[in-house]
């Protein structure tokens, strides 16, 4: 059995083909950077020094360059790929896409829906969309739900904790947003729905499954016609962090992203776990680390919420050496460092007022990109 890949031209070689756009695009001028914008991108001053790996030639040299970093980043990706073993459905796989429910709420309507994630398999997602005239293209976000048991409900204000309602809250600001379930509740345990969706694809890691669901979960949205395909931002909590991390570095069609307490170092969090990268991660020999992805990312905008007290957080300023590498990275393209650390030192949590910093980034990054 080969890993899961395309039928077709895959979205990776369409993302080599576009990067200098994109990067072109990241350059022009955005909405005012939020107020609290400078205490999030400056580091602290004890902070450890940036992976030298990262930002190293294929000889071992510092990377001091763009032209050097252009000739490396397709190859970093290209190697994580390999790593990964799976990466995308076949872009003209039909959705096969039902609506299985829809209420129309006070700011938007809210359709609960079904759609082929691969071949044999099928995700379901709510899709939220603004009350809006029609011909108006409006920006959007994937929001990957955090690990509980109604998985996506919290997101989009059919549970309590009104602090989690982040999709809601996006799509009250006029965001189009789509929040897919992850794959882990498709059987009766989290192992389960691994070795499952795994079965057709031995070589490949359970994160690539997420980060291929993530890629159709964007593809969903720019099938809506009232989807600005400029300006598609990603938000995640927890498990759903993860999965924004991925997807924003693999994915050349996300414009900027906020992954709160997924845990951005290989160390900081349950990486090891099978649904994630596997055991493999804790061998000694193993050598990535996520600055790579990070690095990957750059120079698009990309916010790390840390909860730090202590115990029961993921990130916090030990998150910090690999955002640094996405500084260097993006201060080689000259272009403004919008990658940084907002330390709530709640713990693994989001309370409202993490949530309205979450909303501020992604407006000023995605809805008003490219406005002004």
């Amino acid at each position: 059995m080969k890993p899961l890949t395309p039928q077709s031209p895959t979205h990776w070689t369409r993302a080599l083909g576009t990067l200098a756009l994109i990067f072109a695009a990241a350059q022009i001028s955005v909405a005012a950077d939020p107020a609290w914008f400078a205490q999030a991108v400056t580091p602290p001053p004890a902070v450890e020094t940036a992976s030298s790996k990262t930002l190293q030639t294929a000889d071992g040299m510092p990377v001091t360059s763009l032209a050097e970093w252009r000739e490396k980043r397709p190859q970093l990706a290209a190697d994580w790929r390999k790593f990964l073993g799976a990466y995308s459905a076949a872009p003209q796989l039909q959705f096969n896409l039902e609506t299985l429910k829809s209420d129309r709420l006070e700011h938007c309507t809210r359709t609960l829906i079904r759609y082929q994630a691969e071949p044999g398999r099928s995700v379901r997602a709510y899709l939220l969309t603004p009350h809006h005239p029609v011909g108006q293209k409006l920006p959007a976000i994937v929001a990957f739900h955090g690990t509980n048991a109604k998985t996506f409900q919290k997101l989009v204000g059919l549970d309590g904790e009104p602090d989690r309602h982040i999709g809601l809250r996006l799509a009250e600001k006029g965001f189009v947003v789509i929040c897919p379930e992850n794959f882990l509740w498709e059987q009766k345990s989290y192992l389960a729905s691994t070795a499952a969706v795994l079965s057709p694809h031995p070589d490949s890691k359970g994160m690539a499954v997420m980060l291929a669901d993530g890629l159709r979960a964007v593809d969903v949205l720019l099938a809506q016609a009232d989807v600005d395909p400029r300006r598609i931002g990603v938000y995640g909590h927890s498990l759903g962090a993860k999965e924004a991390l991925y997807l924003t570095a693999f994915d050349d069609r996300i414009c900027a992203a906020v992954a709160s307490e997924g845990g951005i170092g290989m160390h900081s969090t349950n990486w090891e776990a099978p649904w994630y990268l596997g055991k493999v991660v804790k061998s000694a020999d193993f050598t990535r680390d996520h600055d790579d992805l990070i690095a990957l990312i750059a120079p698009r905008p990309f916010l790390v919420l840390g909860g730090e007290t202590g115990r029961g957080c993921s990130d916090g300023e030990r998150s910090w050496p690999a955002l640094l590498v996405g500084q260097r990275v993006t201060q080689l393209y000259d272009a403004p460092v919008r990658i940084g650390l907002w330390n709530h030192h709640e713990g693994h949590k989001l309370s409202w007022e993490s949530g309205e910093r979450v909303i501020e980034w992604l407006t000023a990054y995605v809805a008003e990109k490219n406005q002004n």
